[in-house]
């Protein structure tokens, strides 16, 4: 490994100070960056320590929202009073990531910026990943691609973000707070991650030098019929094959508003707003929630060895639209 400076940050303004130097990577629990570093996907010349800087408070907004500190372990949100009483979806999709270790040390702003577990891309061994090295190919479309996306990829990359929180947060219309050497910006959580394009390598519209420093949650909506579905090969400290959040607003039967994110499926958490308006206005059953996950995967490429997840994203939103409405 080449020799790396590191800076420990006493503020967000001295952090921010320090994120401006070149080749320089912030770290805070360091769970997917460090493993990238002894990997040699990640090379920073620098690395600025934050988890002094304060950004870990969860702290009530005016009108009812929530407001997440970057720093905010992912253990502690899932299990704040506050998350689990008004945003259980959110604290569902934390539990169901990673381990107990790992949420341990795990922020909430490192959450958001994980970079995809694509094989090709964390092996250095292959020589063909755009991410890594733009412009010498996409593995995986010819070769292993079980975990890979179905929707949203490109012929740059067919990688998924791994992220279950990020699920979560695109049901719920989160917003992504950032600070930068102009000033601060408000990112929804929607337009926060991006598709690869003919770009893969540009996985957040995030800038150099800015600093994500909370996440905003809007008023409650969906308190009482929320539910996040995850399958995966094993029941603990594995991706996501695919996974649904959904979100529901029902009085007297009837469903007022539906939000539906998918994991594992694309470059960012997948949302189709048609497919929720389906929902909208209507008892919940069976027929409409089939119509709803049938458009959500509308337009779907499978490759050799992923074609099973059109049909399983179908299934498990059923399923987890099911879940959702039977809660209160």
């Amino acid at each position: 490994m080449h020799a790396i400076d590191y800076e420990r940050a006493l503020d967000p303004a001295h952090a921010l100070r320090l994120a401006q130097a070149a080749d320089t990577r912030v770290i805070g629990g360091g769970t997917n960056l460090l493993d990238l570093m002894k990997g040699g996907v990640e090379r920073p010349l620098r690395l600025v320590d934050i988890t002094r800087v304060g950004l870990a408070d969860i702290t009530e907004l005016p009108g009812g929202g929530l407001r997440i500190g970057a720093l905010a372990r992912n253990s502690d949100t899932a299990n704040h009073a506050l998350v689990r009483s008004r945003y259980p979806l959110l604290s569902q999709a934390l539990l169901a990531g990673a381990s107990p270790q790992l949420r341990n040390m795990a922020t909430m702003g490192g959450n958001l910026m994980q970079r995809p577990r694509c094989p090709y891309f964390v092996d250095t061994a292959f020589d063909m990943c755009n991410k890594r090295l733009p412009g010498s190919g996409c593995a995986a479309r010819e070769g292993i691609n079980r975990m890979h996306a179905i929707l949203g990829a490109s012929q740059a990359c067919i990688a998924v973000n791994p992220s279950d929180m990020s699920v979560a947060l695109a049901a719920l219309e989160a917003t992504v707070q950032i600070a930068g050497p102009r000033g601060g910006r408000s990112v929804p959580i929607g337009d926060f991650h991006r598709l690869p394009g003919a770009q893969p390598q540009a996985e957040t519209t995030l800038a150099p030098g800015e600093l994500i420093t909370a996440v905003d949650l809007p008023p409650p909506a969906f308190a009482r019929h929320a539910h996040y579905l995850k399958v995966r090969d094993r029941s603990s400290y594995a991706f996501a094959l695919v996974s649904v959040a959904a979100a529901l607003d029902i009085a007297d039967g009837v469903v007022r508003q539906a939000r539906i994110a998918l994991g594992g499926v694309a470059h960012k958490p997948w949302r189709v707003p048609a497919a929720e308006a389906l929902l909208a206005g209507h008892r919940l059953d069976e027929a409409r929630s089939r119509e709803a996950a049938a458009l959500l995967v509308r337009g779907a490429q499978s490759f050799k060895d992923n074609r099973f997840k059109i049909d399983l994203a179908q299934r498990a939103t059923v399923s987890a639209l099911r879940r959702a409405g039977e809660m209160a």
